[in-house]
């Protein structure tokens, strides 16, 4: 999953990046409401946020507010030290779709991380469509197109694509897309997922060779998709 962890604690922070990267996720950290605000506007393809109540000038809540009045609908586990009924219902009201107390125990918000992303998936999966420049992955009809093409791509090669278009702009480890790719258990090197992301690059044409990029000594990464500039010239 695609992580955003939004905490003012900087040894909090830090070790939940650290225990949810041991565990294969793709963290971004934020330490105040507006960094929270601005890489959830940027960091297309977040699966959940974990975001902390007790915030320096605004709080958590006000953020949550803020993400759903524009639309955005990334599940949110809210971490608090506060335990009375009327915080949790105020949480939730905000647009909190789960909340934990501190202190907790890792496993327990890891269960309730990997729930949220069991829902959000299932609420999007019939209508998403991933886009990055010319290239159109549509989960429903498991259809691929790029520049107007329909490209023929096997199930590992399809959802190797749908784990770069989920994560642009991030470094991927090869276990990360091993473990998006290819089912629990099955015994796969790494030599394996750098054979199929060349197949990838192939069929996907020049717009694949030029948007995967190798990052040495980590993985693969699948440039971001470009920003169109607003405002008077």
């Amino acid at each position: 999953m695609h992580v955003l962890v939004v905490e003012d604690d900087h040894r909090l922070r830090r070790l939940l990046s650290r225990l949810l990267g041991v565990d294969r996720h793709v963290v971004e950290e934020a330490p105040d409401a507006e960094t929270a605000l601005e890489l959830a506007r940027m960091a297309d393809g977040l699966d959940a946020i974990i975001l902390d109540i007790g915030l320096p000038y605004r709080s958590g809540l006000e953020v949550a507010k803020e993400l759903r009045s524009h639309g955005s609908s990334v599940p949110i586990l809210m971490l608090t030290a506060r335990d009375a009924i009327d915080d949790r219902v105020r949480g939730l009201d905000s647009g909190a779709d789960d909340y934990l107390v501190k202190p907790f125990a890792y496993e327990e918000l890891s269960a309730r991380l990997r729930a949220l992303g069991r829902r959000g998936r299932n609420a999007t999966r019939k209508t998403a469509r991933l886009v990055n420049g010319p290239i159109v992955l549509d989960e429903a009809m498991r259809e691929v197109m790029v520049s107007g093409r329909l490209v023929s791509l096997s199930p590992r090669e399809f959802s190797l694509l749908e784990c770069f278009l989920r994560h642009p702009g991030q470094a991927l480890t090869r276990d990360q897309l091993l473990d998006s790719a290819w089912p629990y258990g099955v015994a796969v090197t790494p030599n394996t997922v750098d054979a199929y992301v060349h197949l990838l690059r192939e069929k996907l044409g020049s717009e694949g060779s030029a948007r995967i990029r190798t990052e040495r000594g980590v993985g693969y990464r699948l440039l971001a998709p470009e920003r169109r500039a607003t405002g008077a010239a």
